[in-house]
């Protein structure tokens, strides 16, 4: 997935932004309920070739029908209840660009209790929350994925895997980073079967911070009154509809 960049669109691009609307609504009239902005990303995700962009436009379009989420839709938290009450993340504040954070805990996922099918409704559902807080101007959202505690009775390669092919296909250029924080050893065996089904401009996005330079590279992300306490900062962490307090 390719990108040029963030920033303002020129004339140029709405122009190939309106090439892409009439060339996907010729295909399919549920095209109308996407805004241009997200047709912009969706153009920019394929590098403004109009018609690698409509395909990727068309097959999103015709997953939210089949996940009954039309247009503006969200992911109802009723169908995610028990993925959401093992507090796998939870809702930041935002960092010195404006972006909202999200943080993720993979220590609270067990691969031999996941429902693969409520899994990627979960993703769906935590990706909707957080693109639904960024703030007009933005495009971007990051993430902490907080890997404290992780062992091999977390390591779920299918569901991680998922999860990244469903960011890529269906929300893309919304990840402005991911800081991968407390690594263990062992994850990197798993991360380097995950790693083949990054693109090659998502993967860059992913940062390994190392223990030491913790701290400074959460302080230069976020300001102090946006940093969650549990790693130093004030800002108490928001949990996600029915989460239990974080601990």
């Amino acid at each position: 997935m390719g990108s040029s960049g963030g920033g303002d669109a020129g004339e140029g691009e709405w122009l190939k932004v309106a090439e892409l609307r009439a060339m996907a609504e010729a295909q399919d009239p549920h095209v109308k309920e996407v805004d241009n902005m997200s047709l912009r990303r969706f153009l920019r995700a394929r590098d403004q070739d109009v018609g690698k962009a409509s395909a990727m436009l068309l097959k999103f379009v015709s997953w939210r029908r089949e996940l009954a989420l039309p247009g503006g839709g969200t992911m109802p938290a009723e169908q995610v209840r028990v993925e959401l009450s093992q507090d796998k993340a939870r809702m930041g504040g935002v960092d010195r660009a404006g972006r909202p954070v999200l943080l993720a805990f993979p220590a609270n996922h067990y691969s031999a209790n996941r429902d693969m099918a409520e899994h990627k409704r979960f993703i769906v559902y935590l990706l909707d929350s957080i693109c639904g807080r960024i703030p007009r101007g933005q495009d971007k959202f990051l993430v902490i994925v907080d890997l404290k505690g992780w062992g091999y009775s977390n390591c779920d390669v299918r569901a991680y895997i998922a999860a990244i092919e469903i960011m890529q296909s269906y929300y893309p250029e919304r990840l402005g980073k991911a800081l991968m924080i407390h690594v263990p050893y062992i994850f990197m065996k798993a991360w380097k079967m995950v790693y083949p089904f990054i693109d090659a401009n998502t993967r860059d996005k992913f940062v390994f911070v190392d223990d030491k330079n913790l701290e400074e590279t959460l302080r230069r992300e976020m300001d102090e009154s946006q940093l969650p306490e549990k790693y130093g900062g004030k800002l108490p962490l928001v949990p996600l509809d029915g989460a239990s307090p974080l601990a």
